[in-house]
């Protein structure tokens, strides 16, 4: 269980990552911000996180609740739930954290935990990514990673259901 505990306690609430924060400061770590659905963990999420850890010292990943995900994709969605997606997540050696936020977009978190670092995927720029005004007010960086195409989460739910 020793392996499991580790794992676990990568997933914060709202509060217990503001004081992981002041730990995390205090030692001058860069601070990396993502977020994202992270419905069914594939390759193209793989790559993409790595690349992201790569820009800092600790990666935190806003994961979209369940009940957010099904306002923003329906109500067949989420697949997995999001215990089961945080846990997934969190055992990726280089995610150091994961936030679930239950609103559309993760702005609110982002305002808490103000990141000097913001990251979406490709289809994303400083002009439409959310907190990206935060981000930069304080001297951060917004940067957007090339996807790898044909690696998506709908894309293999579409896959599944032709055959």
């Amino acid at each position: 269980m020793k392996t499991l505990n580790n794992i676990k306690s990568k997933i914060y609430n709202w509060d217990e990552i503001q004081s992981k924060l002041v730990e995390w400061r205090s030692e001058n770590k860069s601070i990396v911000f993502s977020n994202g659905c992270f419905d069914i963990l594939h390759l193209g999420h793989i790559e993409y996180l790595s690349k992201t850890k790569d820009l800092g010292d600790i990666l935190i990943i806003g994961l979209n609740s369940d009940q957010s995900i099904k306002r923003l994709k329906g109500e067949t969605r989420p697949i997995n739930n999001e215990y089961s997606r945080s846990l997934l997540l969190a055992a990726l050696s280089f995610v150091d954290a994961i936030v679930i936020f239950g609103e559309d977009t993760p702005y609110e978190l982002i305002e808490i935990i103000q990141p000097d670092i913001l990251v979406k995927g490709g289809g994303y720029d400083e002009t439409n990514m959310i907190g990206a005004d935060i981000v930069k007010s304080k001297g951060g960086k917004v940067i957007a990673i090339d996807l790898i195409e044909g690696y998506s989460t709908t894309n293999i739910i579409n896959s599944i259901n032709k055959k």
